[in-house]
């Protein structure tokens, strides 16, 4: 197992990668205790078998640069496969200001390849490559050195068995004609803006059991400045205070440090400080926004007419379509689609581009009462009624 621990050993693989179809890529990092992540490991590998044509890249060694991987990354003549690669893009992007292009990610095309919902590397390491892995050093601290041998082969195997597994899908993609499918998907991956928290939207995440503008206000301040708080000192939004500590803030409005200190959820750090200071702040901007400033929720939804038995309807053809195309059924139709199109609305995804050809237009059919289902046992047919 090669461990590159200089620039210029990572430069030659990079140049070795040069002309490669593709290449592996893999990640080991830690977030438990800071708001981005902190990058400890990347696992590389070419095309072929075993080994020796992967390595392991400790940034962490002094004086490390890893300037010749985002060379390599913007190559857009290789493919950068990698599996589940939100988290992995979102570390690159956010510390070096590049996304991998082309990417191929083989938990996305697993999805549209009849592997399930979300399915897991391990499980295509079983079903594709026939192997077991050992998953012993999962939960391990990746930051502490020396890495153990068995840190480094289970890390090393994270992109070895990518190889199999990327050129099984990839061919299946290319038979069935569905890579294009996976394109759509990858699109939303590959978008700059997927890594972007800004805080002044932080407050959408937040649940909250009222919807008034006011109350929502004070949600938004506190939320923005939890958020600005977190990012610029590298904490986890938690560790700032808890979301059931924010409404709970929201919603006695704390005007001094006395306030605070009677808050039941407020961790004991943040009734002091910096911390303290900001939230009062944020409180106090809630409560003295202008009206025309207030946010508001989106009650469109609320307010749609779904008819149930269309719903459960569309609810029974979409499984009848997933498992007829093996597509993942949360890659085509979400539940909210589903009652959006039972309550009329026709501007949803899932009546769109390649979803339209799997399960839109039965579903308009259906809608329209142009098709009828039938179900005997599990098995589900159409029926032509016009």
């Amino acid at each position: 197992m090669r461990t590159l621990t200089t620039t210029e050993d990572l430069a030659a693989f990079c140049e070795e990668a040069k002309g490669q179809p593709y290449i592996t890529v893999d990640t080991e990092f830690l977030r438990e205790r800071t708001y981005y992540s902190k990058l400890c490991l990347v696992q590389l590998a070419l095309p072929g078998q075993g080994d020796e044509n992967a390595v392991l890249v400790d940034p962490l060694v002094e004086g490390l640069s890893l300037d010749p991987l985002m060379d390599l990354f913007r190559d857009e003549s290789i493919v950068k496969v990698f599996h589940a690669a939100r988290q992995d893009l979102e570390i690159f992007h956010i510390d070096h200001g590049v996304i991998p292009r082309p990417l191929f990610d083989t938990q996305v095309a697993a999805m549209v390849c009849g592997f399930g919902e979300q399915v897991g590397y391990e499980t295509l390491v079983r079903k594709i490559a026939k192997q077991q892995l050992d998953k012993s050093s999962r939960f391990t601290d990746w930051s502490r050195r020396p890495l153990t041998d068995a840190q480094k082969t289970y890390a090393l195997a994270d992109v070895t068995h990518l190889r199999q597994i990327y050129e099984y899908l990839a061919a299946q993609l290319e038979k069935t004609g569905r890579d294009r499918w996976v394109a759509e998907e990858l699109a939303v991956l590959t978008d700059p803006e997927t890594y972007v928290t800004h805080p002044e939207d932080a407050w959408k995440r937040i649940k909250t059991r009222s919807n008034s503008p006011r109350f929502l206000a004070i949600v938004q301040e506190l939320a923005a400045f939890r958020e600005t708080h977190a990012q610029t000192r590298n904490v986890p939004r938690n560790r700032v205070f808890k979301d059931d500590a924010l409404v709970e803030l929201a919603s006695t409005k704390p005007a001094d440090m006395a306030d605070l200190g009677r808050s039941r959820l407020l961790l004991r750090e943040a009734r002091k400080g910096d911390i303290a200071d900001g939230i009062l702040a944020a409180v106090k901007a809630g409560q003295e926004r202008p009206k025309d400033g207030l946010p508001q929720i989106d009650k469109s939804r609320d307010k749609l007419q779904v008819n149930p038995a269309l719903a459960d309807l569309l609810r029974v053809l979409l499984k009848a379509k997933t498992e007829s195309s093996g597509v993942a059924s949360k890659l085509i139709a979400p539940a909210a689609d589903l009652d959006a199109i039972a309550a009329g609305e026709r501007d949803v995804a899932a009546l769109k581009g390649w979803r339209r050809e799997v399960f839109g237009e039965d579903a308009l059919r259906l809608c329209e009462g142009r098709i009828a289902l039938t179900a005997k046992g599990v098995d589900v047919k159409v029926i032509e009624l016009d």
